[in-house]
């Protein structure tokens, strides 16, 4: 019976396996793919910084409207009711009333019900403060609505530097472990050779030693991929605890060839920066900074608002002139309620209407402080403008420099990784026909991991500063459709 039971349990032991890891299988979190136009698309869907500017563009929005409604008409209109509870009551010479003299009489004053409707409207014909400040508050809103475009071209700035930061950090984890493969393998061979009587102890020991010193790294290079993953998570404004995987490698990257690349890295060249035809245009680069940078842009902007508020402060010597009307009906009762009471008896009607100037003359000399306040900040923003132009002009010169080289740096890499690889094989052969020493080995193994790492991070700098160019120039993408359409 006990034998039948644990024939049972031992048949049961893999279906219950089986159910586990179907179980922990759909525990898992699905593992998305994201190619850098797919992370650039999400990080503008889902960027808070992008969102709090979109909403200051708003306020700003908001603001014209309420700048328009100062040139329109004011009109309001008012009603009210009141109960006399104890009438008010005035006292007079008794011989108005045929009385004796000396002597007062008290006279009640009011009714017991009174009603009042009022309708005014008023114009204002020329207030020069109400003319600039629609002027002042379009502006406002161009300011803003230059600081939205501004943060969307940083977002798309740092979603880029994060992918490539997660493309190199994906790189040197690929490098450690085909690193780690070719030293195991040497490794297995020497022990073999070993056993054999055709090497040493030693050369085995220092295998070992390599084999552990790679191994080490090996984790560390996991923790920076995916510490790099996360801040890209973050930037694209997601949850940083998500598995992701990204399209492209740095090492299979042709710069020369866009045809020999693979969908991911077009991709990735297409949406990496300014054109290198842009390179030797100094003229064009020039107009594009003038033109397209959005923080002088900013400034320019800041610059035309203060002028407009300087306008305003000069506009308070000017007078104003309005234009104002009312219209008012009231009524009184004693008695009963009759609403608003009878026309001609009870109730009545005034109306006005007029023309209103208001001429400022003196107010302590505040008005003339206030201008020439608004001029030195004028002139302290035309100061910033033209040295934010100069840091500007040299930003991008030193940009074009490093892509530039970054671009000849990469060529002389691959060269680089085409010969260290050839060294490594011939390396190999040599220690495995015996006529090479176990310190060969290592140097080749070395080298062609510095090379291949030399080749990714030239990549990486190269697109690094073709990114960051492209923000020099005011030319990053800042909507969806222009990513797809820069990503052909």
């Amino acid at each position: 019976m006990r034998s039948g039971i644990r024939y049972l349990m031992l048949l049961a032991l893999p279906l219950l396996g089986a159910a586990a890891a179907r179980g922990a299988a759909a525990q898992e979190p699905a593992v998305e793919t994201y190619s850098l136009g797919q992370a650039l698309q999400t990080a503008l869907a889902n960027s808070r910084n992008i969102e709090d500017a979109e909403y200051g563009y708003e306020v700003a929005n908001q603001q014209v409207k309420q700048a328009w409604g100062s040139v329109f008409p004011d009109i309001s209109a008012s009603a009210s009711y009141s109960r006399s509870l104890l009438k008010q009551q005035i006292f007079l010479p008794a011989e108005f009333f045929g009385g004796n003299p000396g002597e007062l009489r008290p006279i009640t004053v009011g009714s017991d019900n009174n009603w009042q409707a009022q309708f005014t409207l008023s114009q204002p014909l020329f207030e020069y403060g109400v003319i600039v400040g629609v002027g002042a508050a379009n502006r406002y809103r161009g300011l803003k609505e230059e600081e939205l475009r501004g943060t969307t071209q940083g977002v798309v700035l740092a979603v880029r530097q994060r992918y490539f930061d997660a493309l190199l950090a994906s790189e040197l984890l690929r490098l450690v472990e085909e690193s780690m493969q070719r030293i195991g393998a040497t490794l297995e061979e020497t022990r073999a050779m070993y056993r054999a009587g055709l090497t040493s102890s030693y050369d085995v020991l220092r295998f070992e030693v390599e084999y552990s010193s790679v191994e080490a790294q090996l984790e560390r290079a996991r923790n920076g991929v995916r510490a790099r993953k996360r801040e890209l998570l973050v930037e694209m404004g997601l949850n940083p605890g998500l598995e992701i995987e990204l399209e492209g490698r740095l090492n299979d990257m042709d710069l020369d060839t866009l045809d020999n690349n693979d969908v991911g890295n077009r991709e990735i060249l297409f949406l990496a920066g300014a054109p290198d035809s842009l390179l030797d245009q100094q003229e064009r680069l020039r107009q594009l900074v003038l033109t397209q940078r959005s923080d002088l842009r900013q400034i320019r902007a800041t610059i035309s608002l203060e002028e407009a508020r300087l306008s305003a402060e000069k506009g308070e010597f000017y007078p104003r002139i309005s234009l104002f009307s009312n219209y008012n009906v009231l009524a009184q009762q004693d008695g009963s309620l009759n609403f608003f009471g009878d026309a001609g008896s009870s109730r009545y009607t005034t109306a006005a209407a007029g023309l209103s100037i208001e001429i400022p003359i003196f107010r302590g000399g505040s008005r003339f402080a206030r201008v020439h306040e608004v001029q030195n900040v004028v002139r302290q923003q035309e100061t910033r403008l033209a040295r934010a132009e100069l840091d500007a002009g040299n930003e991008v010169r030193n940009l074009v420099d490093a892509v530039s080289e970054a671009r000849q740096r990469a060529a002389s890499q691959r060269r680089s990784v085409v010969q260290a690889r050839r060294g490594f094989e011939i390396a190999s052969v040599e220690y495995r026909e015996g006529i090479g020493s176990q310190l060969q080995m290592t140097d080749a193994e070395e080298a062609l991991r510095q090379a291949e790492y030399g080749y990714a991070q030239a990549v990486y700098d190269y697109l690094s500063a073709r990114a960051q160019l492209d923000t020099a120039l005011g030319t990053a993408p800042e909507a969806p459709g222009e990513i797809s359409a820069s990503g052909g």
